[in-house]
């Protein structure tokens, strides 16, 4: 008997086939399989430090100066007064008003100057991401009385003088809100607080909604991208500007090559769409001295750059 189990235990025993020798052609593509996870996290990382490079204090030294540049001549650009409240829009999507507006807002803010970035373009908003802070409440919880300035403004986390006044949520009649009462009351309450306001707006040819502000600010900047923007739709864009006696402060090129100097790592902003996008059914002390703002108003902001306390003029949040 025992001489029979051990041949069954013998019979069961698997067999193992001879190693195959693996060609040459088939380990180096084993091997280029084994790359390839490491390549794509490689990519992803450089595209994630190429998307930072586009702001704030991770731009290059090229770009940091033409912001400079460009603050010094708004300096000369507008009248000297307590608050200047400017409109950054352009004809186009897709040619980086809202980078220009970020960047902006940051080199104003470095001079010590009280500076306040409000995302007007409620119907694509981009100011919160790029900043990465939440996006609502924002400005148009505000102005539809559902939210207070407490939790809707909200400090930056590059300087205490700079304060961010997302988009919020998307509403149906964006026009109607950057046009009403509320908004032209809302203004002039922060005229009072800060140096400059910026407002980041939709593009003219696209939608109405900068066209209908205008009318409270002191000049509009128009950014036009290089190698993208096309003369006609430039056109139409001036001409709706001027026809409502809004100030033309000038122009921002963005993903321009000048003297050899490359601009481009701030101007990439992404692909031409069309008008169909825009509609409502996608998903310290100034240096000039100006201590006479109502430090009390800033000094009611978190420290964390999150929501602050800005006073309660609004009704209560209920989001």
């Amino acid at each position: 008997m025992a001489d029979n189990d051990n041949a069954s235990k013998i019979n069961e025993t698997p067999v193992k086939s001879p190693a195959r020798p693996v060609s040459r052609k088939a380990a180096s593509e084993a091997a280029k399989a084994k790359e390839k996870p490491a390549k794509k996290e490689k990519t992803e990382k450089t595209s994630r430090r190429k998307k930072q490079g586009l702001l704030c204090d991770q731009l290059n030294f090229a770009a940091a100066e033409a912001y400079k540049l460009l603050r010094t001549n708004l300096l000369f650009a507008l009248p000297e007064k307590e608050c200047r409240i400017i409109g950054v829009t352009s004809s186009l999507r897709g040619e980086g008003k809202s980078t220009t507006s970020v960047n902006l807002a940051y080199t104003l803010a470095q001079t010590g100057k009280r500076v306040l970035l409000v995302d007007g373009d409620m119907r694509l908003p981009t100011i919160a991401q790029k900043l990465e802070m939440g996006g609502t409440p924002g400005l148009s919880n505000l102005l539809a009385g559902l939210s207070s300035e407490r939790s809707c403004l909200r400090k930056s986390k590059y300087f205490d003088n700079w304060y961010i006044l997302p988009a919020g949520d998307i509403p149906p009649n964006p026009s109607e809100l950057l046009g009403s009462e509320r908004m032209h009351a809302l203004l002039e309450r922060y005229k009072d607080v800060f140096d400059y306001i910026l407002l980041d707006l939709p593009p003219v040819n696209i939608v109405v909604d900068a066209l209908v502000i205008t009318k409270w600010t002191d000049g509009v900047i128009v950014v036009v991208r290089q190698n993208y923007t096309d003369r006609h739709a430039l056109d139409a864009c001036m001409y709706q500007v001027e026809k409502l006696g809004a100030k033309m402060l000038g122009f921002v090129m963005t993903d321009a090559n000048a003297g050899g100097s490359s601009y481009k790592t701030y101007g990439k902003y992404g692909k031409r769409y069309g008008s169909s996008d825009y509609g409502y059914g996608y998903e310290s002390s100034s240096a000039d001295g100006s201590d006479h703002k109502n430090q009390a108003f800033l000094d009611a902001a978190g420290e964390d750059g999150d929501s602050t306390a800005f006073g309660d003029n609004a009704e209560s949040n209920v989001e």
